[in-house]
C-alpha cells in the first residue's frame, strides 16, 4: 500500500479489505498525521469492454486487493508465470519406412538376377513395368479428369516400343512409337466423338511418358557392357534420392517447389547432387568401360538434375489430379508410377551421355 493510504479508516479504501487491527503506534500513525491524510477515493466498479471474461472472474474473486502491487508490504509481487515452448518435435518420414526398405530390396533383387543372368528376362521386366504403369496412369486420369484414353493400344504397343528398342535401337523404338500413337487416335474412334480430341491427347501424352522412356532403358542393354550400363544408371538413381530424401529430412529449411512439392528442398537437391557425382565417380572408374571418373562426376550431376525433375514432373500431375500417389500396389511406396518418376526421364540422359563418353558398345 502507498503511503497516503496508511491512516485511511478501515474499508475506506474501497477494495473490501477487512478492518486491520492494531496498528502499531509511531510517529507515523499520530492524530495530526491521520488528519492530514486523504482517503482514497472508491472507484465505481465498472466493467472494462477490454477485457475478456477470464480477466473480469479473476478480479471479482480478487476484488479485495489491487492489480497493481502487493497489499501488505512484505509482500512480493507475483510474478507472471512463463509459458515453456513445447519441446521441437521429431522430424518424422512420411512413409512406412519398413515396407518401403522390404519392397525396394526385394524389387532390386529381382532386377539385378535377371539383368546378369538372362538379360531378355530384364527386358521383361520393363515391359511389364511400363504395362502396369500406363493401366495406374490411364485409370487415374479416368477416375480424376473423365479422360477415356484406350489403354489396349497404349499396353501392346507399349510392350513393343521396348522389345523394339532392345532388337532393332533407336530407329525401331522411333518406329514403334510413331505406330502406338497412330493406333491410340484410331482406337478412340470406336467411341463416341465427344471428348475425342482431348483423350487422344492423352494418351499420346502417356505414349511418350511411359513407354517411349522405357524403352532407353532397353538401349542401354544392347552394348557390350549393358548390364554394367543399367546397373549404373539404376545405382545412380537410387542414390539420387536417397541423398536428396536423407540430407533434405535432417537439414531441409528452404522450399525448392513449394507450389509443386512441399517436401522438397533446395538442401535436399544439394545432397542428391553430391551423393550422384561421388557414385558416378566411382562407377564409371570401375563398372564401366572406358569410363573415368570425371566422366562419371558429370553422369552423377546430370542425373541428379534428370531425377528431381522428373519427381517434379509426376507431382505436378498429381497434385493436377488430386491425388497423392499413382497406385497402391508397392506397400511404403505408392504405384509403379511413384517409382519410375525419376527412373523414366533419367534413362534417356544416362544413355546419351555414355554414348558421347564410351560409345554405343
Amino acid at each position: 500500500m502507498n503511503d497516503s493510504s496508511r491512516g485511511a479508516p478501515p474499508g475506506a479504501g474501497g477494495w473490501g479489505v477487512p478492518e486491520l487491527q492494531a496498528v502499531p503506534a509511531g510517529p507515523a500513525y499520530d492524530v495530526h498525521g491521520a488528519q492530514q491524510t486523504r482517503p482514497m477515493p472508491i472507484a465505481p466498479d465498472v466493467p472494462d469492454a477490454g477485457r475478456d471474461a477470464d480477466d473480469r472472474d479473476d478480479r471479482d474473486q480478487g476484488a479485495g486487493r489491487p492489480s497493481g502491487g502487493p497489499l501488505f508490504r512484505d509482500e512480493k509481487p507475483q510474478e507472471p508465470m512463463s509459458t515453456a515452448a513445447p519441446p521441437p518435435q521429431k522430424k518424422r518420414a512420411g512413409r512406412d519406412l519398413r515396407a518401403a526398405i522390404g519392397v525396394g530390396v526385394g524389387l532390386g533383387a529381382v532386377i539385378v538376377s535377371s539383368l546378369f543372368i538372362v538379360k531378355d528376362v530384364f527386358v521383361g521386366v520393363v515391359v511389364v513395368a511400363v504395362v502396369v504403369g500406363l493401366w495406374e496412369l490411364t485409370s487415374r486420369l479416368e477416375e480424376r479428369k473423365g479422360l477415356k484414353v484406350p489403354l489396349v493400344p497404349l499396353a501392346v504397343g507399349g510392350a513393343a516400343m521396348v522389345v523394339a528398342g532392345y532388337v532393332r535401337g533407336a530407329e525401331g523404338a522411333w518406329v514403334a512409337t510413331a505406330l502406338t500413337a497412330l493406333a491410340v487416335l484410331v482406337w478412340r474412334m470406336t467411341a463416341p466423338p465427344e471428348g475425342y480430341l482431348k483423350d487422344v491427347t492423352a494418351g499420346v501424352f502417356a505414349t511418350f511418358y511411359v513407354p517411349f522412356l522405357a524403352t532407353f532403358v532397353a538401349m542401354l542393354l544392347t552394348a557390350d557392357d549393358g548390364p554394367q550400363r543399367v546397373l549404373t544408371f539404376l545405382l545412380l538413381t537410387v542414390v539420387s534420392d536417397t541423398g536428396a530424401y536423407a540430407v533434405g529430412w535432417r537439414f531441409g529449411k528452404h522450399k525448392l517447389a513449394p507450389r509443386i512439392s512441399p517436401g522438397k528442398t533446395r538442401e535436399g537437391l544439394f545432397g542428391a547432387i553430391a551423393f550422384a557425382m561421388v557414385a558416378g565417380a566411382l562407377c564409371m572408374q570401375f563398372l564401366i568401360d572406358g569410363g573415368s571418373w570425371w566422366q562419371g562426376l558429370l553422369l552423377g550431376l546430370a542425373v541428379a538434375v534428370s531425377a528431381t525433375l522428373g519427381d517434379l514432373g509426376e507431382s505436378m500431375i498429381k497434385r493436377d489430379l488430386g491425388i497423392k500417389d499413382m497406385g497402391t500396389l508397392l506397400p511404403g511406396h505408392g504405384g509403379i508410377m511413384d517409382r519410375l518418376d525419376s527412373l523414366l526421364p533419367t534413362a534417356p540422359v544416362v544413355w546419351l551421355l555414355l554414348v558421347v563418353f564410351v560409345g554405343s558398345g
